[in-house]
């Protein structure tokens, strides 16, 4: 692939492609936007259904198509594509969202494993709108998927399944099951069943599982019953099952973070409404300074996200083997920000956001509800910490480089390459990083590019904080790896997911640092002027250190961005501070 950048730079395919699907679906806030429309979504919401046409609308814009890779015949370039996609819908509806990531989670094994028959199978059925589940969790094991009792026994040439998933997400709406079940002693495997192939009795669903959220979403249970089917229907190799599934959820943890970072746009945009529309005291309440404070920090949330989770999205093809822990620390990460976003957003709102009616025809509540299983799905943080927790002792250890880390950085970080296309292989995944990642062991080289590139190119001032913020951060780094050091063999304790937690923290700084020193130039306006980048780090600082104050002085280019995203119906993004951010997704077209 080329690396060089163009003389006249060029967002990724991926912001384009999800520019089109927003103005497709039209502004949520419109109540004539249609099915998306926050109006036509809480009417629905109260029946515990979708909205009519929904569902109708995203297949017709060629949602589905970006499930299946361009190889099969879909439109899956890149992880980046679907993440920014779904960001878009997420941003009005979670349930329609975590429908087709259900669908992702249960077809990603065909395309990483499966043979060219199941691949034509499934690929056909998603492009035509059929949905898909995976069925790995039971009443009585949850994710404890070494004790699960479902159970495919050999007969002949065909296999007999037994068992009961539940909960599953589609399952009784989807055509395809992709099922985890005993095919020895000890050994697991992920079958495909295809019910249009089953005998009618050999299979039935269980009831709608009701929810606190994503109502009208369609969470039930599959129970086979002496179901046959072909022994052929073994994705990839029996009995490595397990490993499969541990590698698929890496896809899968990395593609729910756009569900976060589409909430808290959604949740911004609405605090941003109700602040400028609320008067009190003779003036909107985005004057008053504990309001502001809410708005500005939830601001820099979505903006610190963005910079977590979009290169994690880039490495399934840029660094496939890099996504056990990068997964696991956007799934855990990305996740929490969005909740103390809707949280912080709850408290702009204070009592219209308890209504289910009035400011934005009380959507918050919906949006609140919805978002909250995005901690849950694919792991719990607490899961995702141990994965993160498990692996630190290997990473305190600087390895040797390869001379290639500068490169696979920009891959990551710089916005205006493309990553390469994915061709699946589940070779590629790896069930740890081997003590590697670029990310965190670098941070020293990290901070002597930035600060450099800060003293010619940063706005005023900002070097200066930079210089203060990268010593209290290389000050966490070192008490974090003398208790790593210090407890080498605990990575199951409370304390262990701490140090977990803190990693996962200074990942997030080196992000936002790697962010601004791969566009900078590309960017230009205030984006180069850093005074964001300083405003991200003292945000995540808080974290640790609570007395941490924002810079003052460098809230007005943010507030800026803030209003123009709002006033213009547009992402709350880091884009928004580019020089020339929309020549720039114009010419990618």
């Amino acid at each position: 692939m080329d690396r060089k950048v163009p003389a006249r730079a060029v967002l990724s395919p991926a912001h384009r492609i999800a520019a089109d699907l927003d103005a497709y679906l039209g502004d949520p806030m419109d109540d004539e936007a249609g099915p998306f429309s926050y109006k036509a979504i809480v009417e629905a919401e109260e029946r515990d259904e979708i909205p009519p046409g929904a569902v109708d609308a995203v297949r017709a814009w060629g949602f589905p198509a970006y499930l299946v890779p361009t190889q099969l015949g879909g439109r899956l370039t890149t992880l980046e594509e679907l993440f920014f996609v779904t960001r878009g819908i997420s941003r009005r509806s979670v349930t329609v969202a975590v429908m087709y990531g259900s669908g992702l989670l249960a077809v990603n094994p065909v395309w990483l494993w499966g043979d060219d028959r199941q691949r034509a199978t499934v690929a056909d059925g998603v492009l035509r709108g059929d949905l898909a589940c995976f069925g790995v969790s039971e009443a009585d094991h949850g994710s404890d998927v070494m004790a699960s009792e479902s159970q495919a026994a050999q007969e002949g040439d065909d296999l007999v399944l037994n068992g009961t998933k539940w909960p599953v997400g589609n399952a009784t709406r989807g055509r395809f099951v992709t099922t985890y079940a005993k095919t020895g002693t000890r050994d697991f495997s992920l079958l495909l069943v295809d019910k249009r192939e089953l005998a009618p009795q050999s299979w039935s669903v269980l009831p709608p599982v009701r929810t606190v959220g994503l109502r009208g979403h369609d969470l039930s249970g599959v129970a086979f019953h002496d179901a046959r089917i072909p022994a052929s229907a073994v994705i990839g190799r029996r009995g490595s099952g397990l490993v499969q599934t541990l590698k698929t959820l890496q896809i899968t943890r990395t593609a729910i973070a756009a569900l976060s970072v589409g909430t808290m746009d959604a949740v911004v945009r609405i605090g941003m409404e109700y602040s400028r529309q609320r008067t009190l005291y003779g003036a909107d309440i985005y004057h008053i300074p504990v309001i502001r404070d809410h708005l500005v920090k939830t601001h820099l949330d979505l903006l610190i996200a963005e910079c977590v989770a979009i290169p994690v999205a880039r490495c399934l093809t840029v660094a496939p083997g890099r996504l056990s822990l990068w997964s696991s620390i956007v799934k855990y990460f990305v996740p929490v920000l969005g909740e103390e976003v809707v949280a912080s957003i709850g408290t702009v709102l204070a009592a219209r956001g308890y209504l289910r009616e009035g400011v934005a025809h009380g959507v918050f509540q919906k949006l609140q509800r919805d978002h909250a299983i995005a901690s849950i799905f694919e792991g719990t943080t607490h899961v995702n910490l141990a994965n993160v927790a498990g692996q630190l002792p290997f990473l305190v250890t600087q390895p040797d480089e390869t001379g290639k880390e500068d490169e696979l950085l920009a891959d990551l970080f710089q916005w205006t390459r493309t990553p390469p296309a994915w061709q699946p292989d589940g070779r590629l995944l790896q069930l740890t990083n081997e003590g590697r990642d670029e990310v965190g062991q670098r941070f020293e080289a990290i901070a002597d590019e930035l600060l450099t590139a800060a003293n010619t190119h940063a706005a005023p001032g900002v070097a200066a904080e930079l210089k203060d913020l990268v010593s209290s951060i290389g000050g966490l780094r070192a008490t974090l790896d003398a208790g790593i050091r210090a407890n080498e063999g605990d990575t199951a304790s409370v304390a262990a997911l701490a140090r977990a937690r803190r990693y996962c923290e200074l990942h997030a700084m080196a992000s936002c640092m790697l962010t601004w020193i791969h566009n900078r130039a590309d960017f230009g306006g205030p984006f180069a002027g850093g005074e964001w980048l300083v405003l991200c780090l003292q945000r995540l600082l808080q974290r640790a250190q609570p007395d941490t104050e924002l810079s003052e002085d460098f809230l007005p280019a943010l507030e800026d961005a803030m209003f123009r995203s709002f006033d213009e119906h547009r992402w709350f993004s880091l884009l928004t501070m580019a020089e020339d951010d929309r020549s720039m997704l114009q010419t990618g077209e």
